[in-house]
C-alpha cells in the first residue's frame, strides 16, 4: 500500500478505504465476511472525476460551447483513458481480485482498471477532500 500512496503522492489517513477501493467484487463475493467491493467507490468516483474535469474545461476553454465541453470531457474521462492512468499507477498489481478473475487477467482488463482508477480518486476524495483529489488526479 505504501508503495501505491508514493506513486499517488498522497498517504491516506484512512487505509480502509483504500483497501476498499482496490477490491474487485470478484473477491468480495469470495471473502464475503464483511468484505465490500469498490463499486460504491467507483459510482463517486466517477462523479469526482466528472466534477474535477469540468471544472477544469470551463476555465480553460472560456468560450467553448456547452456541446463541445461535453464531448470533449467525454474523451477525456472514457474507459481508455482511467485505464491509461491506472497503468500509470500499476493499479493492477495492487488489486485484490477472486482466484477466477485473478486467472483470467483481470489485472490488465480495461474495464476493471478504469473502474479501480474512479474508486481510487473517491477514496483520496473521502480522506482529504476535493482539493485533494484534484490536485492527486
Amino acid at each position: 500500500m505504501e508503495a501505491l500512496e508514493k506513486k499517488l503522492g498522497y498517504t491516506f489517513k484512512n487505509k480502509a478505504l483504500l483497501l476498499n477501493a482496490l477490491t474487485h467484487s470478484s473477491y468480495a463475493n469470495e471473502a464475503r465476511h464483511g468484505v465490500t467491493s469498490n463499486e460504491r467507490l467507483e459510482f463517486l468516483g466517477d462523479s469526482v472525476l466528472s466534477i474535477i474535469v469540468s471544472n477544469y474545461l470551463f476555465n480553460q476553454f472560456p468560450n467553448m460551447p456547452e456541446g463541445e465541453l461535453t464531448k470533449l470531457r467525454a474523451s477525456l474521462v472514457c474507459e481508455k483513458s482511467l485505464c491509461a492512468f491506472s497503468r500509470e499507477l500499476e493499479l493492477g498489481k495492487f488489486l485484490q481480485l477472486g482466484k477466477g478473475e485473478d486467472k483470467g487477467g483481470g489485472r490488465e482488463r480495461d474495464s476493471i482498471l478504469a473502474d479501480a482508477f474512479e474508486a481510487v480518486l473517491a477514496a483520496i476524495y473521502l480522506d482529504g477532500g476535493m482539493e485533494i483529489a484534484r490536485n492527486t488526479s
